[in-house]
Formats: C-alpha cells, sequence, structure tokens
C-alpha cells in the first residue's frame, strides 16, 4: 500500500495515491478509513478530497453508520469522469476502445487491417475511426485524456520497425503522426506491455502484482509484471517468447530449429495438424481473419473429433512448457490468459493446459502456477492501450516526488 506524505510539496503525489484508493474500492471509502490507509493528516486529506471532488474525479456515495457519532461519508470514484482511446493494430482486426475511468468499454469498434495503404492514408483513416467512436459515444472531447496504440513490437521510440505481419506500418511514426492528425496525446506500446498495464488497473486485489500475461492472437507475447510494475525493457521490447522451445518434434522455425513456441502455437500450425487447412497452403489461399477456421476446431474437439483434439492436446503441452520455463525464471506464480485465439480455443484448451501445467517435470518453482482470466475481455490489448492514459495521468509514482529547479 503506497502512503501519502503531509509535505506541501506533493499534493499532486498525494491526489494521485487518495484516488487510487478510492478507485480500487469497490464501495467507496470515508475519509477516516482513506487517513487510516495514507498516513495522511485530517487536514491535509479534507485538502485532498476537496480537490479531487472539485474536478469530478469522486463523489460521495452515501452515509454509513459505523458506532457512535455522525454517519460517514464514503467517497468513490466517478468512472464518467475521464475517458481514453484505446487502439490495436492486429494482423488480423484493428480494434478501437473508448473507457471510461474504471476501464469500462464504453464504445467500440473493429475495422480491417491496412493492407498496401501510404502513411498518410493510413494516419487519416485512423484518425476517422477515432473521430466516429467520439461520435457514437457522445463523449464530450475535453474529457478524453488522449489515445493509445498497442501494437506486436518491435518498437523505437514510439515508432514502428518491422512488426510481424503488419507491413503497411513499418517504419511510421505513430505517435506523432497521429497526434497532428486528431489533436490528441498519444502513446504507443508494445501490445502485451500495454495489456498488464489494463490488467493493473483494473486490479483491485493485488493479485497480479506479480504476473505472467500471456497474449494468444495472431502471434504470441508475454507481458510480464513485478512488484505492480510492468516490465518494459531497456527499449520497451520486452516479452518476446516466440523462440523458447517447448517440443523438438513440432514444426519447424523460421530461426532454423523445430518446435518454437511462436511456430508451434501459430493459428496456421494448429489448424493445419486439425486437418483443418492443409500442409503447405498459398499465402494467398489463407484467409486473413483465421477466426472462423479457430471456431470450426473448437467445435470439433468438443464434438470429440479425434484429430482436432489431437492438436488441441498437444498445443496445451507446448504452451504449459512455455509457461512453465517462463514462471520458472521470474517465480511469479500466476499466468493471466488473453487474447482473440485464447478466447476462441479457451472452452477446449483451459483444462489440458491446466493438466499439463501441474503435471509439467520442469516445474522448479516452490508454487504451483495459477491461471486465470484476463480481466480485459476479448479486446485485452486495446483496453490495455487505453488505461496507458488512464494509468499515466492518475498512478502515484514516487518519481513525481522529484523537484527540479
Amino acid at each position: 500500500m503506497r502512503r501519502g506524505s503531509n509535505l506541501p510539496a506533493v499534493g499532486t503525489y498525494n491526489q494521485t495515491v487518495v484516488l487510487d484508493i478510492i478507485r480500487r474500492s469497490r464501495d467507496g471509502l470515508s475519509r477516516v478509513e482513506l487517513s487510516e490507509q495514507t498516513g495522511l493528516s485530517a487536514q491535509t486529506l479534507s485538502n485532498v478530497t476537496r480537490r479531487l471532488s472539485a474536478q469530478g474525479l469522486i463523489v460521495e456515495a452515501g452515509k454509513v453508520i459505523s458506532g457512535p457519532g455522525k454517519p460517514r461519508t464514503l467517497l468513490a470514484l466517478n468512472p464518467r469522469s475521464r475517458y481514453a482511446i484505446g487502439i490495436h493494430l492486429d494482423p488480423a482486426v484493428d480494434t478501437i476502445v473508448l473507457v471510461d475511468m474504471a476501464g469500462t468499454v464504453i464504445a467500440q469498434a473493429e475495422h480491417p487491417p491496412a493492407r498496401s495503404m501510404q502513411t498518410t492514408q493510413l494516419i487519416a483513416s485512423m484518425a476517422a475511426a477515432v473521430s466516429d467512436i467520439i461520435a457514437r459515444s457522445g463523449i464530450d472531447v475535453e474529457r478524453i485524456l488522449g489515445i493509445g496504440v498497442a501494437a506486436p513490437g518491435p518498437l523505437e521510440s514510439e515508432r514502428f520497425l518491422n512488426p510481424p505481419l503488419l507491413p503497411a506500418w513499418h517504419g511510421v511514426d505513430i505517435r506523432g503522426e497521429l497526434a497532428t492528425a486528431t489533436g490528441f496525446a498519444v502513446v504507443v506500446e508494445k501490445d502485451v506491455t500495454a495489456a498488464v498495464v489494463g490488467e493493473l488497473w483494473l486490479d483491485r486485489s493485488d493479485d497480479v502484482g506479480d504476473a505472467i500475461f500471456f497474449y494468444y492472437g495472431a502471434g504470441i507475447g508475454a507481458g510480464l509484471a513485478v512488484a505492480s510494475t510492468p516490465v518494459r525493457g531497456a527499449t520497451g521490447n520486452a516479452g518476446d517468447i516466440a523462440h523458447l522451445t517447448v517440443d523438438r518434434d513440432g514444426p519447424l522455425c523460421e530461426c532454423g530449429m523445430p518446435g518454437c513456441l511462436g511456430i508451434a502455437l501459430e493459428p496456421a500450425s494448429v489448424l493445419t495438424e486439425a486437418g483443418i487447412r492443409e500442409p503447405g497452403m498459398r499465402a494467398a489461399d489463407v484467409p486473413v481473419d483465421p477466426r472462423p477456421e479457430l471456431d470450426r476446431l473448437r467445435l470439433l474437439a468438443e464434438s470429440g473429433d479425434a484429430r482436432a483434439f489431437g492438436a488441441i492436446e498437444r498445443a496445451a503441452k507446448r504452451l504449459a512448457r512455455g509457461l512453465v520455463q517462463i514462471d520458472n525464471l521470474l517465480d511469479a506464480g500466476v499466468a493471466i490468459m488473453a487474447g482473440p485465439v485464447w478466447a476462441r480455443l479457451a472452452p477446449v484448451l483451459r483444462e489440458p493446459l491446466q493438466a499439463f501445467v501441474a503435471a509439467d517435470p520442469a516445474v522448479r518453482t516452490m508454487r504451483p502456477l495459477r491461471l486465470r482470466e484476463s480481466r480485459l475481455g476479448t479486446d485485452a490489448a486495446a483496453v490495455g492501450a487505453a488505461c496507458l492514459l488512464l494509468d499515466g495521468a492518475f498512478t502515484a509514482r514516487t518519481s513525481d516526488l522529484l523537484i527540479t529547479r
């Protein structure tokens, strides 16, 4: 639990500390409870809550009687006080969401991914999508903090380098171009890291302070949280786990080694092993969006089709070995599962995955790895991208206490 300070120079930090505690409380907190949790004096706390109320960030949420004396007034988050927009660029579909302060999705839209547009057209199309979702939501633009963009890495200073399967975006200065086109502040993050930020923002119980966030979509990636802080790495590109070896009898990876986690779990590999796709299909014959094929795979596995369920079991065993290796390194204890492929295959993949994780002979941790679903839903990366703005504006960080002249 973060503690506040009574020094007058840290008023902004105190505000974010108090707001964060109120935000994570399900029913609201009284000033007495806030004082106990923050260590702030009654006068400082009164000033802080007055400012938060004046900004519309908190509201009174009723009264509670606790012993003799006056009933205590509960203070709660006003989730509709601020909003943020999140965009996830994915090889299968681009997703855009508008979320409120609680991380609740107010509006959502999907668009086919760009294939061959020029940069000006790409940015214009994205700016139009932003304008459209704002218009449909009816939200006052003054309440929108900005836009978060999430995409597969690698990134360099918020510029795309060569995100896999997104050739139209190679080398694009997404942050600068989109900010100019929309007038909003723009932040850019690797998609799995953005999803970690979103999980931490929505977490009320601190049970994901140390966690692995496994994203399973057109590609795979692992977002990491250590001590309630996302791990970005020296260049912001942490989380590339595609070349962990998980099955030496698995498909050959482009790196020249067999059984890398990325190629072993790639939707094309799983669909081919299930007999839904023919081996060696030409790129022109492969659907851009694999979700209908994945739905078919799930239905076949649920109906008892031996080949389909065999492919699911192999995917579960490979995924289990990857998660165990990562957990051996981090000792996180929790793996949060998300992504569009996971969402479609989870009904048949979850149970064998849990069994393989529990039985994997490579486990070296002192406690079992716990698997759970993401709170962010199917649009995890897009919601996480929006939460980048909320986290940047309203999370208390000790670096905010630095005073420069």
